[in-house]
């Protein structure tokens, strides 16, 4: 992964309970889950570029030997175009990432009196961000503390794959930049690695209930800052699902897949703002915007496959996950009423 990883959600192979299969040769490497006859890949094979169409032949191969399917998910241009070479492929347009060069940064914020203004109304509050090293981080209880008030005021229960709730547990060769307010953590911003782009994916911003309106960008301003500090060349925000900042001249995504966005768009709100996120990325006014793709070897991408995607998150059943994050939706709106009549 250090030597090849270019895809932004290379490092997220490392992650818990990602199975890895390799080459005969070692030179490649390939992260993935298996969910109801699907390999769900986690982006795209880590190898040297010339090898990628023969490593991921190879994969296919390999998944076809044992009946599976197999799906990238979260994958960028250099898969996509290897892969419509080829022929044979389906193609899910998931949404966008924004993409930064950290050298440009400070260019980008003189330029944005709104954005500086919330720097500023954080700085106010008392909240400072550095970086801190793993060790400090790992058994600190007020960066626990700040998680799992984060994680209480999400929509759906801790979703896995690439987007595991446990960061703390698993720096490694991750950054982690703290904000905090006295001597007190308030939220925290942890950035993976993306090595073959010399580059950084700011994969998690987390605010505990005490962090000031402010905090979260001033967390990724001095992450910007700090990797600017370091000569990368790259940044991003990662993927928002759906994002409308990069559209196809007609869209490759199968009717029925428009569908279930245009409902997760209208009534999904309460578990996933999709809209909201990506009005989020977009006010530190990224230098571009990159498709993100999900790509099955197959003719068409189906109902199973996404079905097998969103098992790779949930860990289990989606219908129940889906069914929790309901409930849990019920009782926090529950709590809000009876919180407002007391107020009353």
């Amino acid at each position: 992964m250090l030597a090849f990883g270019w895809n932004a959600a290379a490092y997220q192979i490392l992650n818990p309970g990602i199975d890895h299969w390799f080459t005969p040769e070692g030179d490649a490497v390939v992260g993935f889950v298996r969910r109801y006859g699907v390999r769900v890949v986690a982006g795209a094979p880590v190898c040297a570029p010339d090898r990628l169409p023969r490593v991921a032949e190879a994969f296919s191969m390999d998944a076809q030997r044992a009946g599976d399917a197999v799906c990238y998910f979260c994958a960028e241009s250099r898969l996509e175009q290897v892969s419509r070479r080829e022929g044979g492929h389906a193609f899910v347009l998931l949404g966008a990432q924004p993409i930064w060069d950290p050298g440009t940064w400070t260019a980008v914020t003189r330029g944005h009196a709104s954005l500086r203004a919330q720097f500023n109304r954080a700085r106010n509050k008392g909240v400072t961000v550095a970086e801190w090293p793993a060790g400090r981080a790992a058994a600190h209880a007020g960066l626990r503390r700040c998680l799992a008030e984060w994680l209480a005021m999400r929509g759906l229960p801790p979703l896995h794959f690439l987007i595991e709730a446990t960061p703390l547990q698993t720096l490694d060769d991750r950054r982690l930049f703290v904000a905090t307010r006295g001597a007190e953590p308030v939220g925290f911003a942890v950035a993976s690695p993306i090595p073959a782009r010399r580059g950084w994916l700011i994969e998690q911003i987390v605010r505990g209930r005490a962090a000031p309106n402010g905090t979260a960008e001033l967390m990724i301003d001095t992450v910007m800052q700090g990797l600017a500090a370091d000569g990368s060349g790259f940044a991003t925000l990662g993927l928002a699902p759906l994002s409308r900042h990069f559209v196809t001249a007609g869209s490759p995504n199968p009717p029925w897949l428009e569908a279930c966005i245009r409902l997760a768009r209208a009534h999904g709100r309460r578990f996933y703002n999709f809209d909201g996120l990506d009005a989020f990325k977009s006010k530190f006014r990224p230098m571009r915007w990159d498709p993100v793709f999900a790509i099955a070897r197959a003719t068409r991408f189906t109902p199973a496959m996404l079905y097998a995607v969103a098992a790779a998150f949930t860990q289990g059943s989606p219908l129940l996950a889906l069914a929790r994050g309901i409930a849990r939706a019920a009782l926090t709106e529950a709590r809000w009423v009876a919180e407002a009549a007391r107020a009353r």
